[in-house]
């Protein structure tokens, strides 16, 4: 009876739900486990080769890991498919743990399934993630403390972030004095963790060896580089580099039927924080300090054809066609070469 059994489980905080299906489909068990180790361990001890589906979340990687020590199958669900879950009206935990076990016994590729990393990448990428949180209110207090003085009538000359801590003491108004001062405390301590967060990542770059190749491309820093090869994890799971565009969500979406074939926005599915890192990339290579390049002529095109947002458009752009290039560089270890579509015409 525990043969070509089916287990959908829908993770929460707290408890999951889990219905067990067996290999004609009929409900044998349904039941909540507590979110712990030994209740999950205790549950999926008495299906060890079952094959389990969970939708991608906060738990699901350290979860599916355990399941898979066990023995089980596993399948991670990507929420953003799975339309036929969250679009219901009478949406319950027990009707979401039924249809993933359903979904996953008629066909696993209908989840769209994601892998999740080693647990290593995570804590390596939590280094980068946690970077990115200091930067974002350091910069939210710097908007802060230069609103405020504007409505006493002064205003904080033009610095760098960096420095900003340093100069704004001298144009603070007294009587903001007593309110600003822990702000600036603050910034300035900001500044000194994210300026330790970034000698680990330059050292977390020497233990990926593989982000030296990107590091050679201008505007690409050490933080894209290892995000990108962190959150890429195996180059070879893409069989064409084109397709890295598109896993970022940078590629447009659409909507074809007939001889209607609109043209949309980009997806914007998989990872938000690679691709904000990415376009802002796009943006300094076609930007007044950006070197030269296929690149940048590329982008610049873009912008010279005009158009709504035509800069923003080139960024995104240039940002996808960096992907591609990345993942051709991970993939072949080659020099970079910012001319290389001459390179392409004379082999051709």
């Amino acid at each position: 009876m525990k043969k070509n059994i089916t287990i959908g489980m829908d993770l929460g905080d707290q408890s999951h739900v889990v219905v067990v299906l067996d290999k004609d489909g009929d409900e044998i068990e349904m039941r909540t486990i507590s979110n712990n180790e030994f209740s999950l361990v205790e549950f999926f001890s008495r299906y060890p080769k079952a094959t389990v589906a969970i939708e991608a979340g906060t738990h699901s990687p350290w979860i599916s890991r355990l399941l898979e020590e066990i023995g089980c199958k596993v399948y991670v669900g990507n929420p953003r498919k799975l339309r036929i879950i969250w679009d219901c009206n009478d949406k319950s935990d027990k009707r979401d743990a039924r249809i993933l076990a359903m979904v996953c016994r008629v066909e696993p590729r209908l989840m769209w399934p994601v892998k999740h990393r080693e647990k290593q990448a995570y804590a390596d990428l939590g280094v980068i993630k946690a970077r990115d949180a200091l930067v974002q209110n350091r910069v939210r207090l710097i908007n802060h403390v230069r609103s405020v003085t504007k409505t006493c009538g002064y205003r904080i000359p033009k610095c760098s972030t960096p420095s900003f801590s340093k100069r704004a003491p001298d144009h603070i108004p007294p009587e903001l004095e007593d309110s600003l001062a822990p702000l600036l405390l603050t910034i300035d301590l900001l500044t000194q963790q994210v300026k330790e967060l970034d000698r680990q990542i330059n050292k977390l770059c020497l233990k990926y060896p593989e982000t030296k190749s990107l590091l050679q491309v201008p505007g690409v820093g050490p933080v894209t580089a290892l995000a990108f090869v962190l959150t890429i994890d195996d180059p070879h799971r893409f069989i064409k580099s084109r397709q890295v565009g598109a896993f970022l969500g940078l590629t447009p979406r659409r909507d074809q039927s007939g001889k209607c074939d609109k043209q949309l926005r980009i997806s914007k599915a998989g990872n938000t924080y690679l691709r904000s890192l990415l376009v802002g990339c796009g943006q300094y290579i076609i930007g007044p300090f950006g070197p030269e390049s296929d690149l940048r002529n590329y982008g610049i095109s873009i912008i010279v054809r005009g158009g709504k947002n035509a800069k923003k458009r080139a960024a995104v752009a240039v940002a996808r066609k960096l992907t591609v290039l990345l993942h051709r560089l991970w993939v072949s270890n080659q020099s970079y070469n910012p001319f290389y579509k001459n390179v392409a015409q004379d082999a051709a």
